[in-house]
């Protein structure tokens, strides 16, 4: 067996990257070869994605391996879910595709549940009920302007656009477009009845494809901007957290991931939907995974939190690290106030400090002023959270978990994951950092015939990465009591 060279292009929220992976039959290293920011554009009150900036920093990535030297053989592109761009017939964009943050899709789940009933939507479809689904925003769509969707010819999910914009063909994967509520969740395809009875056409959507399928090669225009002329372009598990849960690197069947980022994606691994009235009542949902797995999950709101609010502070001249606002957070007292990270009036740009402040003295609790203590009250909420929904899955499906695997960027802070091992009283294991690009790159692996199934892959991620271990220490019964207080908060 050789050493097989593959590009992973791992799009995020805010910023992207390359990521160049070999693997020699054993073993599994990385390069990043490539980062660029991932800026939001706001054009007369609308927030778009700069998808053509994104598309061109994709052909730097594949030129730098040539520049490099790597002779890679094949790439794929995972990214954030439910966003999408709707094509002309001539195959050109009608609009630069919407940001999942605007706010088109305000009130939009209460005006679709007057045509199909929140219940009987989850029922088929298996989703959390989020503003942004895609087909929430394809509702939008049409409210705004019915003709936009008949004079589309097709819809396609960010990663499917970027591969089309590489290679001239279309595809529709699974695990990108199970995301928004368009798929009925048992027989994995379209829900044709729902998208029926809210008017949106048939011919938008073209057949599935699993992850692992063949999209092509390059186009030669871009060939010639690159330099590469035999790179063969795969579908992965293109939603960014399909991609990260292959890489999470366990040897149990029962086991909480949690994929750590801008975002907190926690959940667990099924072979089948799990759909009725408590997991509705959850508000749980029913994603598609790599080779016939389902991500039974809740979003959270996660490190957004942190990240927004250090933009405020930086947009006040006060440019804090993130180990300044960590070492500030430890000094500061434990468990005195807590959010509800999930609260709308976290989801949006703005001034998170003084939000978080706001919650408290609407909850009657001590407000937090300096910057440690907001920090702890963001971790420390973060963690009851955690707790939460680790209670509610071990309940719904009826597994108890040895471990809580944390995998991605949020591996990084340490002192979130010994607070989550405390507030769960699980284990923690953190690690891999470079979950979504490990699992793109693995999906690439067995697409090459070179990792035969999941369960391979997982042995190639524990052979490869070291992980961080946390057990709950004796701060464990403080958090039992503190819990109380957490779960009374309104």
């Amino acid at each position: 067996m050789g050493n097989l060279k593959m590009l992973a292009i791992d799009l995020g929220a805010s910023s992207g990257r390359g990521i160049v992976g070999s693997f020699d039959g054993e073993k599994l290293s990385l390069r990043e070869n490539h980062r660029f920011s991932n800026d939001p554009v706001i054009q007369n009150g609308r927030m778009y994605w700069d998808i053509l900036r994104i598309f061109h920093e994709i052909k730097q990535s594949v030129a730098k391996t040539v520049l490099d030297g790597e002779e890679i053989a094949s790439m794929g592109i995972d990214t954030w879910g439910v966003d999408y761009a709707l094509l002309d017939p001539n195959g050109r964009m009608l609009s630069n595709p919407v940001h999942y943050r605007d706010t088109r899709t305000e009130g939009m789940p209460a005006k679709v549940g007057k045509i199909i009933p929140d219940r009987e939507l989850y029922g088929t479809a298996g989703i959390q009920t989020m503003n942004f689904n895609t087909l929430y925003q394809l509702a939008a769509e049409k409210e705004e302007d019915s003709r936009r969707l008949e004079n589309a010819a097709r819809m396609l999910n960010i990663p499917d656009l970027l591969n089309y914009f590489l290679t001239g063909n279309m595809m529709n994967e699974y695990t990108i477009l199970s995301t928004g509520a368009l798929l009925d969740a048992a027989r994995r395809d379209y829900a044709w009845d729902l998208l029926d009875r809210l008017g949106i056409p048939r011919h938008l959507f073209g057949s599935i494809v699993q992850p692992g399928t063949t999209v092509g090669n390059l186009l030669p225009q871009v060939q010639s901007e690159t330099g590469k002329t035999d790179l063969r372009v795969v579908t992965v598990a293109s939603h960014d957290t399909a991609s990260a849960v292959v890489a999470v690197p366990t040897t149990e069947k029962d086991f909480i991931y949690i994929s750590s980022g801008t975002w907190s994606l926690m959940g667990t691994e099924l072979a089948k939907p799990l759909i009725n009235e408590d997991s509705y009542a959850a508000n749980f949902t029913n994603e598609g995974g790599a080779l016939e797995t389902i991500r039974f999950l809740k979003n959270i709101m996660g490190l957004w939190i942190i990240q927004e609010s250090r933009r405020q502070w930086k947009r006040e001249g006060k440019d804090y690290s993130f180990a300044q606002m960590e070492a500030w957070a430890k000094e500061s007292r434990a468990l005195r106030c807590f959010v509800d990270v999930d609260d709308p009036s976290f989801a949006t740009p703005g001034n998170m400090p003084q939000r978080i402040r706001d919650f408290c003295r609407r909850t009657g609790q001590y407000i937090p002023e300096t910057v440690g203590e907001i920090v702890r009250c963001i971790y420390e909420s973060l963690a009851m959270k955690y707790r939460a929904v680790v209670e509610r899955t071990q309940v719904l499906t009826g597994r108890t978990a040895k471990v809580i695997h944390v995998v991605g960027g949020g591996t990084k802070d340490k002192f979130l994951s010994q607070m989550t091992a405390d507030a769960c009283g699980i284990p923690v294991a953190a690690g891999p950092q470079e979950a979504t690009a490990i699992g793109n790159l693995l999906m690439q692996a067995i697409a090459a015939g070179e990792v035969a199934d999941l369960r391979q892959a997982r042995e190639v991620i524990s052979a490869s990465f070291a992980l961080d271990h946390y057990v709950p220490t004796s701060e464990r019964s403080l958090w039992d009591e503190a819990y109380g207080i957490y779960c009374s908060i309104k």
